[in-house]
């Protein structure tokens, strides 16, 4: 966001916001999502540095070119710009709500799965992952490596699956809880991937639409992929 504030700040030096200045800003808005809280302050931003030119005496002159470049910046802005709807869901064990939310989304994932667990046993939700990855999904997988030989662990049936698996090996525990669905969705919990985390355990399963949270979960992920790769 300061970057695209910063640019804000230099085109306004000549009141005029070119072409090229134009496509500029319409790529670095397309480049990822925005939160709308993010997107106000762009825009109140681009207002407040016409305000502040304003008040120059020696920039008073200039008022309609710096009206037609805050009319540029709203209409790129608006012609860009799908400010995305934040959603949040909460489920809790022990109970069938947390297991059935993930099993759903596991379900109605369209291209990629990035999934950073701890340990991964309950059959139903080892199935769905296959069949996500059999529908042509990419799907990978990190986990812990001392969980993956306890008994009733899924994680080297889904790797023989042609699932693309790396585990930490170190004498701490990899023991995240997290799945990314098409950079789009998070889960995020206490909840395990296991039998007695639905039937006995307490435990909280939350899923976000925050583009914010989604971008973080989604780097950790990869700076552990490419800190675990090779490891399996």
């Amino acid at each position: 966001m300061q970057d695209l504030l910063e640019s804000l700040e230099r085109s306004i030096v000549d009141a005029q916001l070119t072409t090229v200045e134009k496509h500029q800003l319409a790529a670095a808005l397309r480049a990822r999502p925005w939160r709308p809280d993010q997107l106000r302050q762009f825009r109140n931003h681009a207002f407040e540095l016409v305000l502040e030119h304003a008040r120059r005496p020696e920039l008073s002159a200039s008022m309609p070119q710096l009206v037609e470049w805050l009319a540029d910046v709203v209409r790129v802005l608006d012609q860009v710009m799908s400010p995305v709807e934040l959603q949040t869901e909460v489920w809790f064990s022990p109970g069938l709500e947390c297991r059935s939310a993930l099993l759903s989304y596991l379900l109605a994932a369209k291209k990629r799965i990035d999934i950073c667990v701890f340990t991964i046993a309950d059959d139903d939700i080892s199935a769905a992952i296959v069949a996500a990855h059999d529908r042509g999904l990419a799907v990978r997988i990190i986990s812990d490596n001392d969980k993956r030989f306890d008994s009733g662990s899924d994680i080297r049936r889904i790797q023989a699956a042609g699932i693309p698996v790396v585990v930490d090996e170190s004498e701490a525990h990899m023991h995240h809880k997290f799945v990314i669905f098409d950079q789009r969705w998070l889960l995020n919990g206490s909840f395990n991937w296991t039998r007695s985390a639905s039937s006995v355990n307490e435990e909280n399963l939350v899923a976000t639409n925050d583009p914010q949270q989604v971008r973080r979960f989604s780097a950790q992920f990869e700076r552990l992929w490419e800190r675990y790769s090779g490891t399996l």
